[in-house]
């Protein structure tokens, strides 16, 4: 089993069919799930599952997390947007990978599926803060571009 980052498959398409709106007001509401090392997800996934989500814990629910969006822009010929570090408090938590995944797509998808990331090792909270950091949101390292 393993998780390989990649923009998922399924999100090119819902771009095409309107399915998103990243809009920071009015936009739809995405959240970030966390995974174990037991879970198998890549650029095939198409929607958000709970299998292998993390157990929940502490301030981790199952479902995971709204993120704040980062208001669509271009930089040159880059469409891009990004989304603020994300924390969950006081949770102990051992996560291999996470998921953005839609709440509110335009169409009737459930809880569609943006991308999935492996962070390379299990990351690992006690009772402490897990936190994801987002790249800069610019045209060479926002979490999605358009070139």
């Amino acid at each position: 089993m393993a998780i390989t980052s990649a923009i998922c498959t399924v999100f090119k398409k819902h771009l095409l069919e309107a399915v998103h709106d990243f809009r920071l007001a009015g936009g739809d509401t995405f959240k970030i799930a966390l995974y174990t090392s037991s879970a198998t997800m890549d650029a095939t996934t198409t929607a958000y599952s709970a299998t292998n989500e993390c157990p929940s814990t502490g301030t981790y629910v199952a479902g995971g997390l709204a993120v704040t969006r980062i208001d669509p822009t271009t930089s040159g010929s880059t469409g891009y947007t990004d989304f603020a570090d994300l924390t969950w408090p006081l949770s102990t938590i051992t996560a291999r990978g996470c998921m953005l995944y839609n709440t509110t797509p335009t169409h009737t998808y459930t809880n569609p599926a943006i991308f999935v990331a492996d962070f390379g090792a299990d990351k690992i909270s006690s009772g402490g803060d897990f936190t994801i950091v987002f790249p800069t949101a610019d045209a060479t390292n926002a979490i999605i571009r358009l070139v």
